[in-house]
């Protein structure tokens, strides 16, 4: 098949029978159709559209190795700088379209799929047979263009201990048995952002294990269609309220739902089983692999184009009330400048660093990813909403809907809510956008989304430092204070 259409995207969607719940109610057809889901998945047919648009089309896809059908640039094994390079120009396209604000579109699990296809040597640790599977996966995936989801963290009942004591141990999902032909799962997972829109659920590693007894029935990573008998998903109540784009310019585009995961005795084929067991080959999944590299080189693509998006934003709002010459909000607009450009050079550095795998991939720096990884959930993203709220101040609340400009009292609206620069239907339509991306409910889910993105600040930063290599900075302190 090679690169999907929009159109085959959604015929497929709505051929799936998954077991979802959104609002009290089941739904198990039709899912590109239900209000809850319809307009993300139209948003997520455009950007495979976007894939046979000419303007667009050299740069999202590329020859199969196998097939020579034109599959998707995510799948592109990088083998030098400028594989990087193609594939980040690919990531742009699709973040640049929905300015950052879709999390989990196809290329950010490709990625990750395109590293562990390489990690020979990784899964020779354990069977080599898991990395012919994940490679036969992988070339699955590349070939019928498959959008997939994945889980991550056990449920949230009592964090003052491991996953695998939750609930004694019946809670967060676990391998309960093990036969000749696969795996049966049972228990649950968070969060599966994007699970009722998506073809697939790939379940990896994601939390660190103990390396303990108890922890092997916690150790696995494998992949079910997502409408796979037994598996079932409890959404959050929505952030798209079926209000016009006008009134919602973001959530009515790009409100990708959340789920929790549940697993009802899920078989899983041994072909789909990718590591079984050997906790301490999952806590390194992401770092021996590749994966994390990878993935964080699309993550930091999108940001980008986010932190883009609010600078042009910031800068609309300034010019249509006419704050553009006060100087403290040149400062703010200043700091949004700096850190667009600290993010292009991140990428850059990242590529222009990168180093050759022992398996032949040229994964980009990874020392660099991860202080970008670090710095932007916690200093920039909250600083994006911070900044267009002091901008607009309560020009957010004096906001007309659509309907209203349809209505006996336009005229007044017309009067007393222009701009400087814009008619008043104009102006609102501005500040609609501003509200979307700074108050609304979706925007403090982006926020929430963002902050957590990787897992909990806290231990990120940890991890850093004791990861990153300090010692030949504190030999050359160390030297200078022995200095005569």
């Amino acid at each position: 098949m090679g690169a999907r259409t929009g159109q085959q995207y959604l015929d497929k969607l709505n051929a799936m029978t998954p077991e979802l719940y959104v609002d009290g109610e089941k739904v198990t057809s039709k899912v590109a159709e239900h209000p809850a889901f319809r307009n993300n998945a139209l948003t997520y047919a455009k950007l495979f559209d976007l894939q046979h648009d000419p303007a667009h089309r050299d740069v999202l896809t590329y020859e199969s190795p196998t097939t020579g059908e034109r599959v998707g640039t995510s799948f592109l094994v990088p083998r030098t700088e400028e594989d990087l390079k193609r594939r980040r120009a690919a990531f742009s396209v699709w973040a640049e379209y929905s300015n950052g604000f879709l999390g989990r579109t196809g290329d950010y699990m490709n990625s990750s799929l395109t590293a562990l296809s390489t990690a020979k040597k990784f899964f020779s640790q354990a069977d080599p047979v898991y990395g012919e599977r994940i490679q036969k996966y992988y070339e699955m995936a590349r070939e019928n263009d498959l959008l997939a989801t994945h889980t991550l963290i056990p449920p949230q009942v009592n964090r003052s201990v491991s996953g695998s004591q939750q609930g004694g141990g019946n809670l967060s999902a676990k391998v309960v048995e093990e036969r000749e032909d696969g795996i049966v799962v049972r228990g649950a997972r968070m969060l599966a952002t994007i699970a009722p829109i998506a073809d697939e659920l790939l379940v990896f590693p994601s939390t660190v294990l103990r390396g303990t007894p108890e922890d092997a029935p916690y150790s696995y990573a494998f992949a079910v269609p997502n409408d796979a008998p037994g598996l079932k998903y409890f959404c959050r109540a929505g952030l798209d309220h079926g209000r016009s784009h006008f009134d919602e310019p973001l959530a009515s585009r790009f409100e990708e739902m959340d789920a929790v995961v549940v697993f009802d005795d899920v078989f899983v084929p041994n072909e789909r089983v990718f590591l079984l067991g050997h906790p301490e080959l999952c806590n390194a999944w992401y770092s021996e692999t590749g994966a994390g590299a990878l993935m964080t080189h699309q993550v930091v693509t999108r940001t980008l184009a986010k932190t883009e998006f609010y600078l042009g934003l910031a800068s609309e709002i300034a010019a249509a009330i006419g704050i553009g010459g006060f100087q403290h909000i040149q400062q703010d607009l200043s700091e949004l400048i700096s850190y667009v450009e600290i993010e292009k050079a991140v990428l850059r550095a990242a590529e222009a660093d990168g180093k050759l795998s022992e398996d032949g991939v040229f994964l980009p720096k990874w020392e660099v990813l991860n202080a970008a990884r670090n710095w932007y959930p916690t200093k920039v993203s909250p600083r994006l909403t911070e900044i267009i709220r002091k901008f607009s101040a309560s020009g957010l609340m004096a906001l007309p809907g659509e309907a209203d400009f349809a209505a006996d009292g336009r005229p007044d609206i017309d009067t007393y809510l222009q701009s400087a620069t814009l008619p008043a239907k104009d102006r609102a339509r501005l500040f609609k956008l501003a509200f979307d991306a700074s108050v609304s409910s979706f925007a403090g889910r982006e926020s929430l989304y963002e902050y957590f993105f990787f897992g909990d600040p806290v231990r990120m930063a940890g991890a850093q430092v004791n990861a990153y290599p300090r010692e030949a900075l504190q030999e050359r302190v160390r030297e200078l204070l022995s200095r005569d």
